[in-house]
């Protein structure tokens, strides 16, 4: 698993699943068994304008004809099944329908625009598969997946837990000649669908009576046993809670990556670490939690007030007391939270 989003698998992950094991298996059946059917399965813009051969922007678009291809897109599926965890399977889904939408037409914008501005012709075939809704996925993931330092290496670069992601789909992005096309109208697509103001999401969706329909006849085929290798985060709780429970593991991965990077820091230039500056997301998040969502304007408050019998807790382990207080302050008084920082630390 590239990154840490909760259970390994395909667990509460159908369309995730769907997509991987129908695409990839059309795809095998097409290069190693048929392949004198690939011909109906070519993304050729040229005859969907021309002849107006439509079926062609279907069967085009959902299935690879290079296994490449097909094998770097069912990774990056793979690892973006975090989203179909956290928002739902018709909301995933919604927004893979407008994004495959979306990109047909980008796809026409930036050939014609190719050929106008500069008097290129673009090769009659673009590279088939589920490719642009893939490239869309990148949008909401640089948006909303922390990102949590891994390791340093020469000097100032590091690697993060969204690295080997962004390596796959630049791999993705250079394995043909006009790929490029299809990721960028992709990209743009995602950005589209995830804009607030333009509002897309409320056009191209998937309706309430198809998402019931294909839960009651195609997730019994693709759903997946929860995993007992795990502990379980969440389960047996509301959806609301089960991902409000992420969102906090999460957020304790990206706290543990500042706190680290500003420990160091210390370590160079000596100093008290402003945990304020650190770490208001989770306080924040926590005071909407425990108040029932109420969001009320409020005049800064003092420094939090640090029971003494847990900084002598942890001044038994071994840690200074300005230390001690500052993880303190900086959890909300938890000392299984502060202990974590101090220890990995």
């Amino acid at each position: 698993m590239f990154t840490s989003t909760g259970s390994s698998g395909l667990y509460k992950a159908p369309v995730s699943k769907c997509l991987l094991l129908v695409p990839s298996a059309l795809s095998l059946l097409l290069a190693l068994v048929l392949p004198h059917c690939q011909r109906f399965f070519v993304y050729d813009l040229q005859a969907v304008k021309d002849d107006f051969q439509i079926w062609r922007l279907i069967s085009g678009r959902i299935i690879c004809l290079d296994l490449k291809d097909t094998f770097c897109s069912s990774l990056l599926i793979y690892n973006f099944r975090i989203f179909e965890r956290r928002y739902g399977s018709r909301k995933f889904a919604s927004f893979l329908l407008g994004s495959w939408v979306l990109s047909v037409v980008g796809d026409f914008i930036l050939v014609e625009a190719v050929r106008y501005s500069f008097g290129v012709t673009m090769a009659r075939n673009l590279p088939s598969g589920f490719l642009a809704p893939v490239f869309a996925l990148f949008v909401p993931f640089y948006c909303s997946i922390p990102r949590v330092q891994v390791a340093h290496i020469l000097g100032p670069l590091s690697i993060t837990n969204k690295t080997l992601i962004y390596i796959l789909g630049l791999q993705l992005f250079t394995s043909g000649s006009y790929i490029w096309i299809v990721a960028i109208s992709g990209l743009a697509s995602g950005i589209c669908y995830n804009s607030r103001t333009l509002q897309v999401h409320r056009v191209l969706y998937v309706p309430s009576w198809m998402a019931k329909f294909c839960a009651w006849t195609l997730e019994p085929l693709f759903s997946s046993s929860e995993p007992t290798s795990e502990a379980r985060v969440g389960m047996g709780a509301t959806v609301d809670i089960q991902r409000q429970q992420r969102m906090e593991l999460l957020d304790r991965q990206l706290m543990l990556s500042q706190f680290a990077q500003v420990r160091r820091q210390r370590q160079q230039q000596g100093g008290m670490i402003n945990w304020d500056r650190l770490f208001p997301p989770l306080r924040q998040r926590r005071n909407v939690n425990y108040q029932d969502g109420r969001q009320a304007e409020q005049p800064a408050s003092p420094p939090l007030e640090v029971p003494e019998e847990q900084v002598a807790r942890l001044m038994e382990m071994g840690f200074s007391r300005g230390d001690a207080l500052e993880a303190l302050r900086a959890s909300n008084n938890d000392l299984n939270v502060a202990t974590h920082f101090l220890l990995q630390h």
